[in-house]
């Protein structure tokens, strides 16, 4: 099962890095919230039908969870928008990458100090390492985006 939910979040990743390209090109033609707008009103009426044909019955609904916990819902937005804004500027793989270091770092701050009830797992040289080496892959992507940029501005 472990395999199976990496599999999917790996295929998650590609389907939001194809998200951002076209979002990307939208956002530049009819602007960043209206085409923030569409995807989530899209994403809604999807996930609305999801919920009417596949969501098991809870025993909670969202009006019995404590209020915080109604938080997460909007950072979605702040993330479509910027990355609209991004792709236009700096092409999708720096955005993608920039977005990954900035999960991957807060994810290992929530994680080491177990917050929003999360179990702790504090950081290792392993972890380190890993966000060192993916902040490498962030600064060469960007780095061999920028002298492409250089060598086809000298031409």
């Amino acid at each position: 099962m472990t395999i199976i939910m990496i599999a999917l979040a790996l295929l998650g990743g590609a389907l939001l890095s194809v998200q951002a390209a076209i979002n990307g090109q939208l956002g530049n033609k009819v602007g960043v919230f209206r085409c923030a707008f569409l995807t989530f009103s899209i994403g809604a009426l999807i996930t609305g039908l999801c919920i009417l044909y596949f969501e098991p019955a809870h025993s909670v609904t969202l009006m019995d969870v404590p209020k915080w916990q109604l938080l997460g819902a909007f950072c979605g937005v702040p993330y479509i928008v910027i990355m609209v804004m991004a792709v236009q500027r700096i092409g999708t793989a720096v955005a993608t990458v920039a977005v990954i270091f900035g999960q991957l770092a807060m994810s290992m701050v929530v994680d080491h100090f177990g917050w929003l009830g999360n179990e702790v797992m504090p950081f290792s040289a392993t972890r380190i390492a890993a966000i060192v080496c993916l902040g490498l892959a962030l600064y060469f992507i960007y780095s061999s985006n920028k002298s492409e940029q250089d060598t086809a501005e000298t031409d």
